[in-house]
């Protein structure tokens, strides 16, 4: 139980309903499970971005008493964002708990239990938003639940999006090689970022082709502690330096119109383990209480009707998920 107080007794304040809706456990899909994004809070609804050349160049030896070679001007870039707001609201009315009572007894401990149940789906209605906004963060473009483009990271940062059409429509191409390349180009542009490896999401067309492949498919049988056969390998699959994992996520958005969260026949690349490359900021609720505050994932909270006759709940989110490295991440696509 979340709530253990009648709320038609008694109001619950900003910071209660809050905490009640963050408590409940979010539906877990497979961006929020690798922990990929961090969390950021923020106190303002705009985000201020620098970005500098970091290029770090080996130094000369000179002569004693010879002049010193002298540090360039670093150029930096600022950038502002505007946070998304994101709110989504219900209600709960006397009508729809009349008459309820635990059995034996005067508790309305039913009351709670449907209140408890529409906290879970405003929760869970964010969760997936977030889940949606964070896989189309990954691949470059920021998308709202209506499916607009909200940013397009790669001409924000001013970075060439890195494409690698692996061919998989022909018998004889050199995936190992297209492999090596993705994490290379990956590992070329880390520029003082960490990472502990390489993952790629792929959608179901390009997971089939891919393991299909000659020149996978003996590697894909084979794969080390696991078997195609007995095991469902689809949830990451090593090969080479990227393991590859299945993700075939999908939302309906707001307009009412399906959503994958990976395009047909695509995947994305990227590393795990880095700092400051993925991050969601969140912004606070747009409410005179949460001013000069730092952000949380989520907030509710309840208005009473004026005739008695329900509770509105309120609720929002103002997350912001960018990736501020953009060159980090490839595309893989087949054009066969």
């Amino acid at each position: 139980m979340v709530m253990t107080i009648n709320p038609f007794s008694r109001g619950f304040s900003l910071a209660e309903m809050t905490e009640a809706i963050n408590l409940v456990p979010a539906p877990y899909a497979r961006i929020r499970e690798l922990g990929l994004f961090r969390s950021q809070p923020i106190a303002q609804r705009q985000v201020l971005v620098e970005s500098r050349g970091a290029e770090i160049r080996l130094l000369p030896a000179v002569e004693p008493g010879a002049p010193a070679s002298v540090a360039a001007p670093i150029e930096r870039k600022l950038k502002s964002f505007v946070v998304p707001h994101i709110p989504h609201n219900d209600t709960l009315l006397a009508s729809e708990v009349a008459g309820l009572r635990v059995f034996g007894s005067a508790e309305v401990e039913p009351v709670v239990q449907v209140l408890n149940q529409k906290l879970e789906m405003l929760r869970a209605k964010h969760a997936q938003t977030l889940e949606y906004m964070q896989a189309q963060a990954l691949t470059g473009r920021l998308v709202d639940g209506a499916g607009r483009l909200l940013y397009d990271w790669h001409a924000e940062f001013d970075v060439a999006r890195k494409e690698i059409d692996f061919k998989l429509g022909t018998n004889t191409t050199d995936i190992m090689g297209l492999v090596r390349q993705a994490a290379r180009h990956i590992e070329a542009n880390l520029a003082g970022e960490t990472m502990s490896g390489v993952y790629a999401l792929v959608s179901p067309e390009f997971f089939d082709r891919l393991t299909a492949h000659p020149a996978v498919k003996e590697a894909y049988q084979f794969a080390v502690s696991q078997s195609p056969l007995r095991d469902d390998v689809r949830q990451g699959f090593r090969f080479g330096p990227i393991t590859f994992a299945e993700y075939a996520g999908a939302a309906t958005l707001s307009t009412g119109q399906s959503a994958r969260f990976i395009t047909e026949g695509e995947g994305v690349a990227f590393p795990l383990g880095t700092r400051d490359t993925f991050v969601t900021y969140f912004a606070p609720a747009d409410l005179i209480e949460t001013v000069g505050t730092l952000g949380l994932e989520l907030y509710a909270r309840q208005v009473e009707r004026q005739d008695g006759r329900g509770i509105d709940l309120y609720s929002e989110s103002n997350p912001l998920p960018m990736v501020r490295r953009p060159n980090l991440v490839v595309r893989l696509y087949s054009s066969n």
